[in-house]
């Protein structure tokens, strides 16, 4: 009964789990253009993958929430870009 238990228990568990994967950018540009950014605005890094960036300054509380909600849904985090400054400039 207790081995029983804990297996149930591991699967559930397991089943919470999700481990993120690299998108395409195909697959990125079509949440982007669903989002209403432009193409590229979202992206991941291969060495950071449970992370989204949005990379688009002055982007709306909409667009936003929008990409906020399909990475959560994918067990994602979404990093905002909102400026960025170059040495010199």
């Amino acid at each position: 009964m207790r081995i029983a238990l804990a297996i149930v228990a591991s699967v559930a568990l397991s089943a919470c789990a999700t481990t993120a994967r690299l998108h395409s950018q195909d697959e990125l540009n079509a949440i982007g253009q669903r989002c209403g950014v432009q193409l590229g605005e979202i992206f991941q890094d291969e060495s950071e993958k449970k992370l989204v960036f949005l990379f688009k300054p002055g982007a709306t509380t909409e667009q936003r929430g929008c990409v906020s909600r399909w990475a959560r849904r994918n067990g994602l985090k979404t990093v905002f870009v909102d400026n960025i400054a170059f040495p010199g400039s």
